[in-house]
Formats: structure tokens, C-alpha cells, sequence
């Protein structure tokens, strides 16, 4: 593999498991530092222990992203610790909100308004946290995780789009606001992903997964290094030409 973030300062927030996880992978074999962000510090410093045994250059972060002295701190840490920061991916969620997430009458508020938290208010924090540190590189970048639902329209999971859509125009505005100063911002839009952890814990029926590779145009649901491939390519100077896109990574499931 070319080592096209060779000595990259890279923080990737919500990185204990799934897509995190294999962000921070890609990126530590493309030859970037990496902080392993995330709420739960044991995963976090799983994946940071593996990547490091490995030979790679990593470490373990706690990061709630709804505190933000707490976030502050974390990217603070990271400048200390790498002398700089030149890309981050904020790729946090609170899934637990996804199964109260029914529809706008019987949604409880509560849901709604954690989704938002983490999903929207959460990655403003990263971004004010990130952006000072990123716009002093020749490299910033930054990434957000979004998702195919903030526009496919479902009948449930209001929340869940909603901050989507959100972000997506927080990411659009960052984009605008800091791109002539060097600065990209992107969302990567994953589609149906299977995550180690939902094949491992088997909890995601053949039937169901039948329907939705039936609705794509590819042979296959999405693995979570999918996505870590395109984050990579947006964080490296190969996606300096890439600014203020949602780019959907779903085997052709929802056509833009």
C-alpha cells in the first residue's frame, strides 16, 4: 500500500469498534499517527493495542462528544502528543437511540433530542475543537460519518435523518466557510454496512440481509473497510480536490 498519509497527524472519533475501528486501521497502514477517540476508553484502547503491536504509531483517547470541556481536551491531547493535527474523522453515534426512533407522533423527546446531541451538536463541538489545529496544516481535512437515511426518506428513524441532513449542511458550511484556506470537509454516506460486530454477534437475520443486497446494485452488503477506503482517500492529498461532498458509499442502493 502506498503510504499516502506518511507522518499525518489523524484523529478518528468513535473508533472503538465498526467503522472507527477500520478507519483507524486503514489510516495506520497508510502510515498516519492516529488517536483512537472514543466514549468507551477499553475499546478504544483495544483497537489502539492492536494497531501499536502491529508497529503502527497509535494511542487511546475517552471522549464524551456532548461534553465539550471533554472534547476540547481530547483534541488538546492529541496537538501535545503529535505536535499538530492534519485530518480527523468524526464518526461518533449514540445507536442505542436508533431503536426509540419510531415516527414524528409517537417519537419520545428524549431520543430525539440525544440523537441531535451526539449526532449534530456532538460534531459541531469536534469541529470547533479540530478546526483551529486543521487550518495551520498544508493538509487539514475533516470527515463526518453521515448516512443514506438523511435522504431516502424513510417511515421511521426521524431523529436519526434529521441529524443527518443536519450535518450534512454543517459539513457544506465548513467547507464554504474555510476552503480557501486549504481546508476540505466532506461526509462520507455509508449504506447498509455489516460490522464485525454485527456478524460476529449474528443477530442480523439471512432473510433480512437478502432484501437489502436485492436492493442494490452490487453483489454484497457493505464491510465496514468500505468506508475506511473512502475516508482515507478524503483525508489524503489524493482528495484535495474534494470539498463539500456527501459522497454515498452503499453498493448503488440509493443513486444520487
Amino acid at each position: 500500500m502506498i503510504p499516502r498519509l506518511l507522518d499525518r497527524a489523524m484523529i478518528v472519533v468513535g473508533a472503538g469498534t465498526g467503522i472507527g475501528a477500520a478507519t483507524v486501521e486503514r489510516l495506520c497502514a497508510e502510515g498516519a499517527r492516529v488517536c483512537v477517540a472514543d466514549v468507551n476508553l477499553a475499546a478504544a484502547q483495544s483497537v489502539a493495542n492492536r494497531m501499536t503491536e502491529a508497529g503502527y504509531e497509535a494511542h487511546a483517547s475517552a471522549v464524551d462528544i456532548t461534553d465539550e470541556a471533554a472534547v476540547h481536551a481530547c483534541f488538546a491531547d492529541v496537538v501535545a502528543r503529535f505536535g499538530r493535527l492534519d485530518g480527523a474523522h468524526i464518526n461518533a453515534a449514540d445507536l442505542r437511540t436508533i431503536f426509540l426512533d419510531s415516527d414524528a407522533l409517537s417519537l419520545d423527546l428524549a431520543a430525539f433530542d440525544r440523537t441531535l446531541s451526539v449526532n449534530l451538536r456532538g460534531h459541531l463541538l469536534c469541529t470547533r475543537a479540530a478546526l483551529p489545529h486543521l487550518l495551520q496544516s498544508e493538509h487539514g481535512a475533516i470527515v463526518y460519518t453521515s448516512s443514506d437515511a438523511w435522504l431516502s426518506g424513510e417511515p421511521e428513524r426521524p431523529s436519526y435523518a434529521a441529524s443527518k441532513g443536519g450535518l450534512n449542511a454543517l459539513m457544506r458550511h465548513v467547507a464554504s466557510k474555510w476552503g480557501k484556506q486549504g481546508l476540505t470537509a466532506n461526509c462520507v454516506a455509508p449504506g447498509f454496512v455489516m460490522t464485525p460486530e454485527m456478524v460476529a454477534g449474528g443477530a442480523v437475520p439471512q432473510d433480512w440481509i437478502d432484501h437489502c443486497i436485492a436492493q442494490t446494485r452490487s453483489t454484497r452488503l457493505g464491510k465496514v473497510e468500505d468506508i475506511a477506503a473512502m475516508v482515507a482517500l478524503l483525508l489524503s492529498d489524493d482528495g484535495r480536490w474534494i470539498n463539500g461532498q456527501v459522497i454515498h458509499v452503499n453498493g448503488g442502493a440509493l443513486l444520487t
